[in-house]
């Protein structure tokens, strides 16, 4: 009896098997290849039939490579990779000294937080400062008691659960937190931190339906007794130019009732304050805001060029200080933004 050939029909098997999966293969890319030549909304398939296909793939990977195995532990933005890990180890309870110095470029300019003194304060004397009243003008002056509080972020480029926790979070700190441009929300007050109200270009959360600043509104957010402060946004570092756009898709039923717009449509705000065309008009809005809130009303802005700046100073002196930002904001280009054209 003839013993059957396994192993001849395991070769033979495999040969076929391969034959197809060349054939599979070579039929797939004479396919990609006419549909490549033949399609006229990307031009380098069309020039480079088959393989422009992977110019398109490693570009979707780029960022995955980038920053699992290229970038360096300080070079992402606007978080890298060392701040993340260092939110991580605190949220997770673990330690947060690092051995062996840092992984900062401390020759950059601007890179030191604190500059080196001979004799610097203790620590406990940073706590037990005595608190710097803005405002004293104001009708209600804010004791502002810390050094370092939480920057704007609107909710709606935040989530709510964000805000809340920030806003538990600034309480427990004992700082104060900035609601970015985007209104007061319940969230916002939910955790009993100071506030400080910014007013963008659009005047969300206190504009009238045409845009305008709703003076009730604005008495209505500064009844709140959290709201310490009104900052009057100018400009920030992250959004030059072309002010801002806030796609339909993301005003929710929730964030067009806060931010006083329309549920579903796009939001545009403007580069700068339509009624506020100079310094004089500037000194004027913030004259306005601080009587009908009674509280410290300042600027948030960037710094291009000190010219401006001296203008402002130069007509600050000729008013009266009486009529000065109670406080000045500088903000820095490595912020971000959820609503920035891409130029």
């Amino acid at each position: 009896m003839e013993m059957f050939d396994w192993a001849g029909w395991v070769v033979e098997v495999m040969a076929i098997s391969f034959i197809i999966v060349v054939g599979l293969v070579a039929l797939a890319i004479v396919i990609m290849f006419v549909i490549d030549r033949s399609q006229r909304e990307d031009a380098i398939r069309r020039n480079y039939p088959v393989i422009g296909r992977f110019r398109h793939i490693f570009t979707e990977l780029g960022e995955f490579f980038r920053q699992y195995f290229f970038a360096m532990d300080r070079e992402e933005l606007p978080f890298n990779r060392a701040q993340r890990d260092w939110v991580k180890r605190a949220t997770s309870g673990k330690g947060n000294t690092v051995a062996f110095g840092s992984t900062r470029n401390l020759s950059a300019v601007g890179t030191p937080i604190f500059s080196n003194a001979a004799f610097p304060p203790l620590d406990d004397q940073f706590s037990t400062s005595a608190p710097m009243v803005i405002g004293p003008g104001a009708r209600q002056p804010y004791a502002a008691p810390s050094f370092f509080n939480l920057s704007g972020m609107s909710f709606g480029a935040i989530s709510r659960p964000a805000v809340t926790a920030f806003s538990r979070g600034a309480k427990e700190a004992g700082i104060w937190m900035n609601t970015g441009e985007g209104g007061v929300s319940p969230y916002h007050l939910e955790g009993g931190a100071d506030i400080v109200f910014q007013i963008g270009t659009a005047k969300y959360g206190v504009r009238n339906e045409d845009g305008s600043l709703s003076d009730d509104k604005l008495r209505d957010i500064a009844a709140h007794d959290q709201v310490k402060m009104i900052e009057l946004k100018l400009a920030q570092g992250a959004k030059p130019g072309k002010g801002g756009i806030l796609p339909g898709g993301k005003v929710t039923a929730e964030i067009a009732k806060i931010r006083g717009i329309k549920q579903g449509q796009d939001s545009i705000s403007p580069n700068r304050h339509v009624e506020i065309g100079d310094f004089s008009q500037l000194l004027d809005a913030l004259d306005h805001i601080r009587e009908v809130t009674g509280k410290p009303v300042g600027i948030k802005t960037v710094m291009g060029s000190p010219k401006p700046f001296r203008e402002l100073f130069a007509l600050i002196k000729e008013r009266g200080v009486a009529h000065a930002p109670d406080f000045i904001t500088i903000d820095g280009g490595e912020g971000g933004t959820g609503a920035s054209p891409l130029p």
